[in-house]
């Protein structure tokens, strides 16, 4: 490199440091140090130089934010740390009680600290930095897997591409939420009516849609914006001690916190903060639809843990929905994967919100008669939790005599197969089952998903084909599929079927506790399936178990045990279950009478294992009988310590726990 190159370079650098002070200022700090004509000048500047230069261009100059070609699809990105949703709160009485719950669970009497802050109407997004520089952004999906979204995200100029500051994590995992505000979407709207182009439904709508454009050059063209709200994954630093301290970390690095956060004490103090931004809410730039209390404790979040995909130690306030009056003029039944029927009311469309609604769920058919609803009245509608419309009341001062009771049909509306209503139960179901279209589409997805037969590839439009074309009409019937089949169906070719043809065959070899889960059992669950698979061993033994014997098994209630039994004493159940072992379908068999090698045995893992991911080690665990749980106690049997090991080997080593390195883990799963 030429002293000329050197200097270049440096200054190139230099107006990247410059520009990325000045971003920093105007959009976290909100106190911008230059004028907009002299930040234009610099990155004119900027701009020209590379322009000259294109081989000093890094990925991360702040001129890289114009978008790329149009993509094919988005990939999928597994999330280190699940991106977890929230429970919902919509009272007073509520919070009291997710505050006493919290002191229960610590048994602590002291007032406790909260971090509270306003819950932003976007679009989740993770951020993924490494060494300072922005290397992937996800969206949320299903928790679990979401949508690899990077070009897109690096076009909002609120969003670092390199961190601030110095003794940065190695890897920082970052989560927020992308929305655009009410003035900016109006401003767009506007300009799609002027282009004669569909417009957005509310700002929600719009940074959604922006943020999952294939072609980010139009992300690019968009007003898009983010606050940080928390962390995921972080290696290669310990963080603070409280999650208002994290927060503020990231305000230091770079990154955008809402100006908005507070702390609070106890129930009271978060009562408090709501009701003021309860108040502030139509005077903010950006649309919000209720507010978040964390507890500020990162240790007493550790000891809280999670509920299947919640936080105990976190719940989302949200604001009294809209409502909106309106008429119903008809209802009709849908029909849903367990057969379960729900009237839904067809209405004169009405706007609440931001969106239209046509159509309100009425739930079911005691709601009906509770309510007093007919055909033909003027009711009042609601978003509940701004999400799911619902009809709250009928106007009966404006009822007429022409309006119509709403009736049970006697058979579904889909398969005609008779309609029952268990006394006792406020949900009528059809008897068709699986000789029911619409339940047996949702069967065969739930068949298929990831975490029951995990047959990738067939998603829910193949299904949709596979159905009605009548090559599918009951689970077994997916073993008898033949390529010449498959690749004749729309969008699939002899490649996607030769690979769906092997996933297929790759499905038959299972786990018994996800073959109990796969068969879609009212209420069995994951967890309910693994324990009823250690417990009973044998589907044979399942199949004939009391109801005595099923409420032996650990989360299995009374409730739950008649569903179970109602299962299997059907008779095309049992018959669908031996076609599909008739296909091949097996398992390792467990002999009976013998206990699992690590059945009674609690695990917990922390940190990164080199030889596997943490889910492999959990599986490979939980076949060999053990639980593994997110937390430690004293319950706890062993904490599998990988490469940056972080709380819970802490909380292991105070309580006495053993610890695992990994080639004592893998030495144990050797051996079994």
């Amino acid at each position: 490199m030429t002293i000329a190159d050197d200097k270049l370079r440096r200054e190139i650098e230099t107006l990247h440091q410059q520009i990325y002070d000045h971003n920093y200022r105007y959009y976290v700090l909100d106190d911008p140090s230059v004028t907009d004509a002299d930040y234009d000048k610099l990155f004119q500047q900027l701009k020209k130089l590379e322009e000259k230069h294109p081989e000093l261009i890094s990925p991360d100059s702040p001129t890289q934010r114009v978008g790329a070609p149009p993509l094919k699809i988005f990939s999928n990105v597994t999330h280190s740390i699940p991106m977890l949703s929230l429970d919902n709160a919509f009272t007073e009485e509520d919070i009291l009680a997710f505050d006493q719950r919290i002191h229960e669970r610590l048994h602590i009497e002291a007032p406790i600290e909260y971090s509270c802050e306003p819950k932003l109407d976007g679009l989740a997004i993770s951020l993924r930095y490494e060494n300072g520089s922005l290397v992937q952004a996800a969206t949320r999906g299903d928790g679990s897997v979401g949508e690899d979204v990077t070009d897109n995200i690096k076009t909002i100029r609120t969003v670092p591409l390199t961190l601030q500051g110095r003794n940065l994590p190695a890897v920082l995992e970052v989560r927020g939420e992308v929305f655009i505000s009410k003035k900016s979407f109006n401003l767009l709207n506007e300009q799609a009516e002027a282009r004669q182009e569909k417009t957005f439904a509310n700002p929600r709508n719009a940074a959604a849609g922006s943020v999952r454009q294939l072609d980010s050059r139009i992300t690019a063209s968009r007003p898009l914006a983010i606050y940080c709200y928390g962390i995921g994954l972080v290696e290669g630093m310990k963080l603070p001690a409280k999650h208002s301290e994290v927060l503020a970390c990231l305000s230091n690095w770079g990154l955008r916190v809402s100006p908005l956060i507070a702390v609070a004490q106890d129930a009271a103090g978060c009562l408090a903060y709501y009701q003021q931004m309860a108040k502030k809410r139509d005077a903010l730039p950006y649309e919000i639809d209720g507010v978040v209390y964390k507890v500020n404790s990162l240790a007493e979040q550790e000891r809280l843990g999670f509920v299947s995909r919640a936080p105990r130690w976190a719940i989302a306030h949200k604001f009294p929905a809209e409502e909106a009056h309106t008429i119903i003029e008809e209802v009709e039944f849908q029909v849903g994967r367990t057969g379960a029927l729900t009237p839904v009311a067809r209405l004169k469309p009405v706007h609440v919100h931001g969106v239209t609604i046509s159509n309100a769920t009425l739930h079911n058919m005691d709601e009906v008669r509770r309510k007093d609803i007919h055909i033909g009245d003027h009711v009042i509608v609601r978003r509940a939790g701004d999400v799911i419309p619902e009809v709250v009341s009928v106007i009966t001062a404006k009822r007429s005599s022409q309006v119509r009771k709403i009736k049970l049909p006697k058979h579904c509306p889909v398969c005609h197969s008779a309609i029952e209503q268990i006394e006792g139960e406020a949900v009528a179901r059809c008897t068709g089952k699986l000789f029911c279209s619409a339940q047996r589409k949702e069967a065969i997805r739930h068949f298929a998903s990831r975490r029951a037969m995990n047959i990738e590839g067939l998603g829910d439009k193949l299904v949709e084909q596979l159905v009605d074309a009548g090559l599918v009409s009951s689970l077994a019937d997916i073993y008898s599929l033949t390529l010449e089949q498959t690749a004749n169906l729309e969008r699939m070719g002899e490649k996607s079927a030769q690979n769906l043809f092997e996933e297929i065959n790759k499905s038959k070899k299972t786990t018994f506790a996800r073959f109990l889960y796969s068969l879609g059992i009212r209420e069995v669950g994951e967890a309910t399936a693994k324990q009823l698979a250690l417990h009973f061993k044998t589907l044979q033994a399942l199949q004939t178990a009391s109801i005595e014997s099923l409420q032996a098994v650990e989360d299995v209630g009374p409730v739950v045990a008649m569903h179970i039994l109602h299962f299997f004493q059907e008779a095309h159940n049992r018959e669908m279950i031996r076609k599909l072992l008739q296909a091949g379908i097996h398992w390792p068999k467990i002999e009976a009478g013998h206990q699992l090698p690590l059945q009674g045995k609690t695990f917990v893992l922390t940190g990164t294992l080199s030889a596997m991911t943490r889910d492999e080690a959990k599986e490979h665990l939980e076949k060999l009988g053990a639980k593994v749980a997110g937390s430690v106690s004293s319950k706890t049997s062993y904490v599998v310590a990988g490469v940056e090991a972080g709380s819970k080997l802490d909380k292991a080593n105070k309580l006495g726990v053993a610890v695992l390195d990994e080639p004592a883990l893998m030495k144990i799963l050797s051996k079994r």
